[in-house]
Formats: structure tokens, C-alpha cells, sequence
């Protein structure tokens, strides 16, 4: 499938709204943290075929603020896999060139997360592939409110003018600062929503809906995403007429 991309089209940056693990173990009769513990290979697929084929940043929807409100057994259970994951995964991180990072409040995070996390995000600090963000702790409306808190707060000390804020300061102050929108989302398990994911900068992404629950997910599934997405005509409120036109 791979052959039949084109290679001057690749999304920059793909976000991913991993969702269906909870599903995909009940109906295998099992606990829903069994399905978070077999959702790991649908990580690592996706990270694989994303450096295949030359995406620059992918952004995967780890943990949201609201899910601190499910069953403790499973938020805890979901710690867990997070911590053993990421010590797991950076030896693989560290040949295959990718730079870890995080965006949402890890301040929130179990102690022992956030050391791992840190630790590895320090140790791949330096690799100059692609990028993996893990949203954690992380809700869109929490991400603008902060933003907003640390622009008034320099609108208070005297750094900056009312005059000065528009959608370049905001967006300079989100998690995602310096990274470009993503171009492309994709959402497994058949939700028809975007779950406070990334408000601001899913201004003009092109959306990808999957029936396939998330530990399913393989790369034959993200290259059906990207392949939908090089279909597709994307216009930021121009004509069409007005992009065939464009020298």
C-alpha cells in the first residue's frame, strides 16, 4: 500500500484518538484494562509506519483529564502501563532516531510517571526523526484556559499590551508551541466526536473516522488514513477554482 502514496503529500503531523480499548476487551470477555495493555502494538505499529513513510510529529491521545474520573483500579492499571511502556520502548526509541515529548499537565501525573517520562524524554532529547507527543492528563479547553492564564499574567506584570494578543501569541502559548497544526486526525473505534482533543489546532485538519477499535489498529490502517487524506481537497476557505489556479 505504501506504494501507492504520494511521497509529496505526507502529512506533517497525524494526531490519533485511540479509543475502543475498553471495548475491544469485553467483547473478548475480558477486564477493559486487558484491552490498554494489548493496545501497545497498535502504538507501536503506528510509530513505525509513521517514520516509513516520513511523518514528522505524531501526537497520540494517551490520557485525558477526564478519564481521572473512571474506576480507580483502571486509572491505576493505566499507570502502570505507562510507566513500564515508556521504559520499554526507549531502547527502540534511541535506534529508530525518535524524539519523545508530552503535552497536557504532567504536573498531575503519579511521581514515578512523571520521572520516567522525564527520563526519557531527556534521553531521546537529541534524536532528530520523528517526534511522538503523548497527550496526558490533557483536555483542549484545559490547554486554552492555561494558555490564557499565562497571557494575562503578562498583561498584568507589564511584558505585554491587550493590543498584542492575537491567534500567532495563543497559539505561542499552548503545549504545542513551535509544532505545526496536524493536517490530519484519526479516530478509531467509530466515535463521530473529537473528545477535547486539540481544539485550537484542529482548526483545518482533515478528520478520519475508523470502525476498527484501537487494538487492531495496524499500519495497513494508518496508511488507509493517509491515502483518504491525499484524496482529499483542502481549501482553508478558498474556492476550488482558487486552489487548481495556484502556480
Amino acid at each position: 500500500m505504501k506504494e501507492l502514496l504520494d511521497r509529496n503529500n505526507i502529512p506533517q503531523h497525524i494526531a490519533i484518538i485511540m479509543d475502543g480499548n475498553g471495548r475491544w476487551a469485553q467483547k473478548k470477555g475480558a477486564m477493559r484494562i486487558f484491552g490498554h495493555r494489548n493496545a501497545l502494538t497498535a502504538v507501536r505499529e503506528s510509530i513505525e509506519i509513521a517514520v516509513e513513510i516520513g511523518v514528522k510529529y505524531l501526537t497520540l491521545y494517551a490520557f485525558s483529564t477526564e478519564n481521572w474520573a473512571r474506576p480507580q483500579d483502571e486509572v491505576n492499571a493505566l499507570m502502570d502501563i505507562l510507566i513500564n511502556s515508556i521504559t520499554d520502548e526507549v531502547p527502540t526509541m534511541m535506534t529508530n532516531n525518535i524524539r519523545l515529548s508530552s503535552i497536557g499537565d504532567i504536573q498531575s501525573l503519579p511521581v514515578s510517571a512523571q520521572a520516567k517520562l522525564q527520563e526519557a524524554k531527556e534521553l531521546t532529547s537529541h534524536n532528530t526523526g520523528l517526534t511522538v507527543f503523548l497527550a496526558l492528563s490533557y483536555s483542549g479547553r484545559w490547554e486554552i484556559e492555561n494558555a490564557l492564564k499565562k497571557i494575562v499574567k503578562k498583561v498584568v506584570e507589564g511584558q505585554i499590551n491587550i493590543e498584542q494578543i492575537n491567534q500567532q501569541l495563543i497559539a505561542d502559548h499552548l503545549d504545542t508551541k513551535g509544532v505545526p497544526d496536524p493536517e490530519l486526525l484519526i479516530r478509531t473505534s467509530g466515535e463521530l466526536r473529537i473528545s477535547n482533543f486539540l481544539l485550537w489546532q484542529l482548526a483545518y485538519t482533515e478528520l478520519y473516522f475508523t470502525e476498527i477499535l484501537w487494538p487492531d489498529f495496524r499500519k495497513e490502517h494508518l496508511l488507509e488514513a493517509v491515502l483518504d487524506y491525499q484524496r482529499r481537497e483542502r481549501r482553508f476557505g478558498k474556492t476550488t477554482a482558487q486552489i487548481k489556479s495556484k502556480p
